[in-house]
């Protein structure tokens, strides 16, 4: 039987993702200046990264992002002003499909990460974890992954695979066999820079079949597509024993 893929780590036959060689573009928003000074001076520290701006509420972060195009955003659940980090992600999502978004937040994963996942973020990440998973969860959603500790990806998946009453059509029957190809991928954990280099595509080519995945699912974000895809090769290892 095919081991199930794990969202808080590499398949089994690949290495941890290597920081990019230019730095990838950091905005972070938080509410507290002094953690956002705090994870500055962190990020600043760390070779492929830089931090490119930062908001302490959604139409600063909004506007912000717009002037600055970051690869990654590190939000926080509670922000100031009106709006919270869930209504940040909606907002981002709706201007930007593509843009990787992590939560850093104090607030309990177990009450917040599904809803994240949900709205768009790939990722959640609590603020007490050390600096190493920080930087370690930010390289992942650069690459296109998602970041979960072992224990809430344990749960975000088996309550995904649960909460479908109607289980949507095969992508056998759906998908050309390039976008089964990619869907398979995404299933098995692999981020889209993976799938691009075992493809021999680049990563926007590699994101248009995502999308196009998206909408024969009728899903709303990439995160949905990935979990859904996870859920595939999970029933079809199942169904080989």
């Amino acid at each position: 039987m095919t081991e199930s893929p794990e969202l808080t780590g590499p398949p089994a036959a690949a290495v941890d993702p290597l920081p990019p060689t230019a730095k990838s573009r950091v905005f972070l928003v938080d509410d507290h200046t002094m953690f956002r000074e705090g994870l500055r001076q962190l990020l600043e520290r760390e070779p492929g990264l830089t931090v490119c701006g930062d908001a302490a509420d959604v139409a600063g972060a909004l506007a912000g992002i717009r002037a600055t195009h970051p690869d990654v955003v590190l939000a926080d659940i509670s922000l100031g002003g009106p709006g919270d980090g869930i209504d940040l992600i909606k907002a981002i999502r709706a201007e930007n499909e593509e843009l990787s978004i992590l939560v850093v937040s104090m607030h309990d994963e177990s009450l917040y990460a599904e809803r994240a996942l949900r709205a768009g973020a790939m990722g959640y990440v609590m603020k007490h974890q050390p600096a190493k998973t920080m930087k370690a969860a930010i390289y992942k959603v650069l690459g296109g992954e998602m970041y979960l500790s072992e224990k809430m990806a344990n749960n975000v998946i088996s309550r995904f695979m649960r909460g479908d009453a109607e289980r949507p059509p095969s992508p056998v029957d759906l998908f050309s066999d390039r976008e089964l190809e990619v869907f398979r991928m995404l299933g098995q954990g692999k981020g889209t820079r993976q799938i691009g280099l075992e493809l021999g595509v680049t990563v926007a080519t590699v994101n248009s079949f995502r999308n196009r995945i998206k909408e024969k699912l009728h899903l709303k974000t990439a995160t949905e597509v990935m979990l859904q895809a996870i859920r595939w090769v999970q029933d079809t290892a199942g169904g080989a024993t």
